[in-house]
């Protein structure tokens, strides 16, 4: 058999860490935004729920629940930055029924 140097609980393994938090940060930041999407597509298509008081009301639920999860500041421009989107989609959407 080939001899080996290694020795059983002397592997640096801070690559592998960081892999691992990254990962476990990335996952808690896909499920709370996938969480917020569906909880407006709940509101404006199951409720019949205005499509700007929905828009907000998850937009401020989910800085809530990020900011009590630790997520920062990077978390709150993310939300920010989503709701914006959202914002400029529904002026297109009635931009063009205006013109139908």
């Amino acid at each position: 058999m080939a001899e080996s140097n290694y020795t059983h609980g002397e592997m640096k393994i801070d690559a592998q860490s960081k892999m691992y938090s990254g990962f476990m940060k990335a996952s808690a930041w896909g499920s709370l935004i996938l969480l917020i999407s569906v909880g407006y597509m709940v509101f404006t298509l199951s409720m019949g729920m205005n499509w700007l008081v929905a828009l907000a009301l998850m937009a401020g639920t989910g800085i809530a629940i990020g900011v009590g999860m630790g997520f920062g500041g990077a978390w709150i421009a993310t939300v920010i930055g989503l709701t914006g989107l959202a914002l400029f989609i529904q002026l297109i959407i009635a931009l063009v029924s205006m013109m139908m």
